[in-house]
């Protein structure tokens, strides 16, 4: 497979009254033309800002420190803000979580999605409201055109989150970062949406990166699974081999806190004990031992590398950063 995108220790932090802020902290992956990677990871763990980091959609007070990403061989971390602008609606596509707020109110649904053809193709706004329209129906919205024509609170959630999608698609991205666009969302309409994204991807041949702090919603989507805990990854494998054999302690848990048919009625789902780690003063050893059962003295006082598990093979191999070897341990996966 050809890489698209390739990010090597990625470090972004925020500036605030009494510090910094250790947000994202030596993040490396890769992604293949046509792949699917879910990223996840509970609330505060990094995610967000590292798929936003990649075409540096960041508030003022961030700033990248470390690292490279190149997408398509190219190192968009230190390029021009025109080059990078050029980039974000074009070569990369965003997908962001409530479409009520990203949406403007103020203006009609043509003209937000007009807005970002005529950008990026330099065409008049007739062929671009014709191209928008096709969007609009290829994203399994009816009467597009009328559409057009109409505001956000005119749509229902799930149209809104279409709509986005569409703006998302309108110049054929090679990437495109979904920003837990279900979160919003009922059930039902949730896997609406998430058949609509599989279905597009397959047809339009792109790349997609998923953030999630649902474990279960990635199964049967992703290709790949990267979990993130305290800015850091923590674990990255192949869909089977995260729900089949996990390795990282952290990543147990969060399989074992979703319901299944085999779950008692009444029963008490399990939790992990305490609390996300301070990101304004970084651990010394690694972000999740205060929470995790099997640590061992060397977890207090050195982080752990992203490494590949002895035994992995292939041009995925399964890494985790952990001193504690689950599978010697027993410990119950």
């Amino acid at each position: 497979m050809t890489k698209l995108l390739e990010v090597n220790n990625l470090h972004t932090r925020f500036k605030v009254r009494n510090g910094y802020l250790h947000a994202v902290n030596g993040v490396s992956f890769s992604l293949d033309k046509g792949e699917m990677l879910g990223v996840v990871g509970e609330s505060g763990c990094g995610k967000s800002v590292s798929m936003m980091s990649l075409i540096r959609l960041l508030p003022p007070a961030a700033q990248i420190t470390e690292g490279e990403v190149l997408l398509d061989g190219e190192d968009i971390t230190h390029a021009s803000v025109s080059r990078v602008n050029s980039i974000r609606g074009s070569k990369v596509g965003m997908i962001f979580q409530d479409p009520m707020t990203s949406l403007n109110p103020f203006m009609k649904i043509g003209d937000q999605l007009v807005e970002g053809i005529v950008y990026h193709r330099k065409i008049a706004k007739a062929e671009a409201l014709k191209q928008a329209a096709r969007y609009l129906k290829m994203v399994g919205i009816s009467n597009a055109e009328h559409r057009l024509n109409e505001y956000p609170h005119q749509l229902s959630g799930g149209m809104r989150q279409r709509v986005m999608i569409a703006m998302a698609l309108l110049n054929e991205p090679s990437l495109v970062i979904a920003d837990e666009p279900t979160t919003a969302l009922d059930v039902t309409i949730q896997a609406q949406i998430v058949e609509l994204v599989k279905g597009l991807r397959e047809k339009l041949n792109m790349s997609i990166i998923w953030i999630t702090h649902d474990l279960s919603l990635l199964a049967g989507m992703v290709d790949r699974i990267m979990v993130m805990y305290g800015g850091y990854v923590v674990e990255e494998a192949v869909l089977d081999d995260i729900y089949k054999a996990p390795l990282h302690p952290y990543t147990i848990g969060l399989l074992k806190s979703i319901p299944s048919l085999k779950t008692e009625a009444g029963s008490r789902l399990p939790s992990i004990p305490g609390a996300p780690p301070n990101l304004f003063s970084p651990p010394t050893g690694c972000p999740f031992a205060p929470r995790c059962a099997y640590k061992i003295g060397r977890c207090q006082d050195e982080v752990p590398m992203l490494a590949a598990v002895s035994g992995a093979g292939g041009e995925r191999p399964h890494r985790v950063a952990c001193w504690v070897d689950v599978r010697e341990r027993g410990v119950e996966q």
